[in-house]
């Protein structure tokens, strides 16, 4: 495994770790209904500043099996990316998951985003596989996927409840070696630093 940077910054966005400071600015960001409604349920709405306080502190352990990011803009916290190590038989996949304060959704930010997280896991980790769940009508984050290279590989009829409503979902995935093609190199790079 290679070591691991923990800060990857380019000339949009830096993706570093989380910090106590950013709680305020967390539950400011995510006590939002338009973002809630398209997350598990898992992701409390309403959402406090003792909810971002213990995710903060959930991401800085070392048990938990999750890469979790900051997402920073012109030096404004503006979301959070993160990736979920998967087990068993899926041990060579990870689940990534996201999501970006409202007033920075729609200006063509968060593919670059999912590419650089994406590089880091397949630069960092012995994963071939990084998948995503979005629900089916969350339209936008399923146009941002396919713009960061992921493909729709199923839809999941009746196979989530968000709010007493069964819905679909997606399975958005890109492979180790989709990514290093589509991106014209064959090894770990650093256009992400």
């Amino acid at each position: 495994m290679a070591k691991r940077k923990m800060i990857i910054e380019t000339d949009d966005f830096k993706l570093r770790p989380w910090k106590d400071e950013d709680a305020e600015r967390l539950a400011t960001i995510a006590n939002n209904k338009k973002i809630s409604d398209y997350l598990r349920d898992g992701f409390p709405y309403p959402y406090s500043i003792d909810d971002a306080k213990g995710f903060i502190y959930l991401t800085r352990q070392a048990e938990v099996n999750v890469v979790a990011f900051a997402i920073e803009i012109n030096g404004t916290l503006a979301g959070s990316i993160g990736t979920y190590f998967k087990e068993d038989v899926h041990r060579k996949n990870m689940e990534i998951g996201y999501f970006l304060a409202e007033e920075y959704q729609g200006k063509g930010i968060m593919p670059g985003i999912i590419r650089c997280m994406t590089q880091y896991i397949f630069d960092n980790f012995d994963i071939t596989r990084v998948y995503a769940e979005p629900f089916a009508r969350n339209v936008a984050s399923r146009r941002v996927l396919e713009k960061a290279g992921f493909r729709l590989e199923a839809v999941l009829k009746s196979s989530i409840i968000k709010h007493d409503v069964v819905q679909d979902s997606c399975i958005y995935a890109i492979l180790k070696e989709d990514f290093r093609k589509n991106n014209n190199d064959p090894e770990p790079h650093s256009s992400c630093e």
